[in-house]
């Protein structure tokens, strides 16, 4: 089954009589324009987001028929949960994550990194108290830097596009 976009959101969708078929997705699986899975049903999927950026998030609706619908599942991984005591310890917190170049994600009053033990082991020395759980990574910070140079203008996957569509004169 070849999927090409979104639907919608589970709350946005009216589900009448189908039954609800879910995919799971890791974290870092939710904005890959290309991607093969397969559904707790057993159904096979390919994700084709090839014009735009997929930006799945938990409960969105991927696909529907007369019988079924699917819906997207983000699931737990093992993260690293600071709960910043101040602003002073938010901005310090979220300096040593980005200076790493690691996602960042937000839950309530909660920074979530996915868990890598030197960034742990960081944290524990520097003072905080970071703790390691299993969580759904759902909320994002987002950032206007892009990590494909300084041009924001197109992204790589866009440059490469027009690079293989542009007819070649010989």
């Amino acid at each position: 089954m070849l999927v090409k976009q979104k639907i919608g959101n589970i709350h946005a969708v009216h589900i009448q009589n189908r039954r609800i078929d879910i995919l799971l997705l890791e974290w870092y699986e939710t904005n890959k324009r290309i991607l093969h899975k397969r559904t707790r049903d057993g159904k096979d999927l390919v994700l084709k987001f090839l014009t735009e950026d997929p930006d799945l998030k938990q409960d969105d609706v991927i696909y529907q028929d007369d019988s079924c619908l699917v819906m997207i599942e983000i699931a737990p991984c093992e993260a690293i949960v600071v709960r910043p005591e101040n602003m002073y310890q938010m901005a310090a917190l979220c300096y040593e994550i980005g200076n790493k170049h690691l996602p960042l994600f937000i839950d309530d009053e909660e920074v979530l990194v996915p868990y890598e033990s030197p960034l742990f082991n960081l944290l524990l020395a520097s003072g905080f108290q970071p703790v390691k759980d299993a969580r759904k990574l759902l909320h994002p910070v987002s950032s206007s830097v892009s990590p494909h140079g300084h041009d924001t203008s197109t992204s790589l996957f866009t440059r490469i596009l027009q690079l293989t569509n542009t007819p070649r004169h010989v």
